[in-house]
């Protein structure tokens, strides 16, 4: 079986430009999670997907491999299947590139056991610890059916709680994988209405019927939304350095 990890980069965030080649302890992100998505055996090939020169650059500079995908793509999705058709394999796993603390065990609980034939899609999601981070929409909230499929994805705190509050907000990561079928949807079926209001790509599935299947792991993550964030992670990595 043939795992393939893809980070996408794209310098024009909205939020943040240029947030993969911001400076953490002398490196720029993107070298911090490639290095830490290197650590995981299973995969076959790491592969950064960007649009931009001065990324791609860097990629050479530290030896990351690296696949020049179109300006013209609306979402990360797209660029793990540009990445598809000119690397062959059974999955692609979605390492956001803002996620330069992601601890190699947690990429490893999404990772499929067998090859799947049917469209197959997964998601990590966490429990949200920081009451924050309920009413942030940096962070997507995430409601699951009995079976871990997700339901609903929103920037909004979900579910309300009217009736009880025995409940525990979950929260979306940035790691997924797809096979090279669930790939071939999401390019071929235009956005519908819901992704284009809350702007999460894996509506997509979600609202065309397709399952999108959700692993839960117990960690604490901070990925990379805002400057305000940098500020948080280069402290982090600053006291592993000196430690």
């Amino acid at each position: 079986m043939k795992i393939i990890a893809v980070i996408p980069a794209r310098y024009n965030s909205t939020r943040f430009k240029g947030k993969p080649l911001a400076d953490i302890c002398g490196k720029p992100m993107i070298w911090w999670v490639y290095n830490q998505v290197l650590k995981v055996e299973e995969f076959s090939e790491i592969i950064v997907a960007t649009d931009d020169k001065r990324i791609a650059e860097i990629c050479e500079k530290y030896y990351m491999k690296y696949v020049v995908t179109s300006s013209e793509l609306e979402t990360s999705t797209e660029r793990l299947y540009e990445v598809s058709l000119a690397e062959d394999a059974d999955y692609y796993v979605c390492v956001n590139g803002d996620e330069p603390l992601i601890d190699p065990a947690t990429i490893k609980a999404i990772l499929p056991k067998e090859v799947i034939k049917e469209i197959y899609v997964a998601n990590l999601m966490t429990n949200i610890v920081n009451p924050i981070e309920v009413v942030d929409n940096t962070n997507i909230k995430v409601v699951t059916d009995q079976d871990n499929n997700a339901l609903y994805m929103s920037r909004s705190p979900i579910p309300y709680p009217k009736a009880s509050m025995n409940f525990i907000y979950k929260k979306h990561l940035g790691v997924l994988v797809y096979n090279k079928l669930a790939l071939k949807v999401f390019k071929q079926t235009p956005r519908c209405n819901l992704e284009k209001i809350e702007d999460i790509n894996e509506l997509r599935f979600i609202e065309n019927g397709y399952k999108l299947k959700m692993i839960e792991v117990a960690v604490e993550t901070l990925s990379v939304d805002t400057p305000k964030d940098l500020i948080k992670v280069i402290s982090i990595i600053s006291s592993r350095v000196i430690e």
